[in-house]
């Protein structure tokens, strides 16, 4: 508990500790005396970055996963071949687990937990969808049009399948029974990324338009129709992502057409505008990610030259300052 005191006439908190640092806290921007350390103290303004987690078992890219930076699923990808493996990730460490029945890579992932979620298309393209519930994957009802390299968000119940080969506008929605096709994105593409986690709230970011380019743009969901806002700052493809609503988005890694650079930079969506921020350790494309705002987020595997088995893990926190007041 603090009291206050008055030095050199501005009010100051007295602390027997210091505030503790999770994000968000009602005492950011506040100075502090912590009289365990014998120090003033300032609680600065939260800012995101990105630590290292667990490796997984085996080095892998194109895969997919749901959940948390502390709970996540992640399933299928290439290593030599299409794999078909599934491990789960509880935020120190990667456990195998049930493996998908139909080995996949570039295909799409709906959920929000590492107990409920769908596997959606992948290579081939296939249009076969599996579900998981946490410890064994089903076999449900196949999406119209199989497409890889596409996107998804939303629930394992009721969620969206975006874009995807070739250069595909098309967007099938997903009710816990079977797929209907709905209103397209205004710009197709594949190799792109989504936040979202609910069938009507949703938005869609960079990609692969053509041959020849990739693109910053931006496209958000309201349940019935998409609408393009501001661009990201970097255009890119093969990226990862994450976020449950158009109005809370992280974007990060991911390379350029020719995929010649690889990008570590990450950007914060607030709903209006994308900020750049703390960048990942490693630059890398083709990643698994997920996470449920832009405060929590957590990417694996991917290409890095080589094949990658590393995690990164994105946290919000105040920075704990000590004032030096000699």
């Amino acid at each position: 508990m603090a009291t206050f005191k008055v030095t050199k006439g501005t009010p100051v908190a007295f602390r027997d500790s210091a505030y503790p640092t999770a994000y968000p806290s009602p005492h950011e921007g506040e100075l502090f005396y912590n009289s365990s350390s014998g120090a003033f103290q300032f609680l600065g303004v939260g800012a995101g970055t990105w630590a290292a987690g667990g490796n997984m078992n085996s080095a892998k890219v194109a895969l997919a996963g749901t959940g948390t930076n502390t709970a996540a699923v992640a399933f299928g990808g290439y290593g030599d071949d299409g794999l078909n493996e599934t491990e789960l990730y509880n935020g120190t460490a990667w456990t195998e687990v049930n493996n998908l029945n139909t080995a996949r890579y570039g295909m799409s992932s709906l959920g929000t937990t590492n107990t409920a979620a769908l596997s959606v298309s992948g290579n081939g393209p296939q249009d076969t969808v599996e579900s998981w519930d946490g410890t064994n994957w089903t076999e449900i009802a196949e999406v119209n049009t199989g497409r890889y390299d596409a996107t998804g968000f939303g629930t394992s119940t009721a969620g969206l399948f975006v874009g995807g080969a070739s250069y595909s506008n098309a967007v099938e929605t997903w009710n816990g029974a079977s797929w209907t096709e709905i209103a397209e994105v205004n710009t197709g593409r594949t190799s792109l990324n989504s936040s979202g986690g609910s069938i009507t709230n949703g938005m869609v970011f960079n990609g692969k338009t053509s041959s020849t380019a990739v693109t910053a743009v931006t496209e958000v969901w309201n349940g019935t129709s998409w609408t393009e806002v501001n661009d990201t700052n970097q255009a890119r493809r093969n990226a990862g992502g994450s976020g449950i609503s158009s109005a809370d988005a992280l974007a990060f890694g991911g390379t350029n057409l020719g995929a010649s650079t690889r990008y570590n930079n990450t950007e914060i969506w607030n709903g209006t505008s994308w900020t750049e921020t703390n960048n990942l350790a490693t630059a890398r494309n083709d990643v698994g990610s997920n996470g449920l705002s832009s405060q929590n987020a957590l990417m694996y595997g991917g290409y890095s030259a080589p094949v990658v088995a590393t995690t990164e893990e994105w946290n919000f926190a105040h920075p704990l300052k000590t004032i030096d007041v000699s």
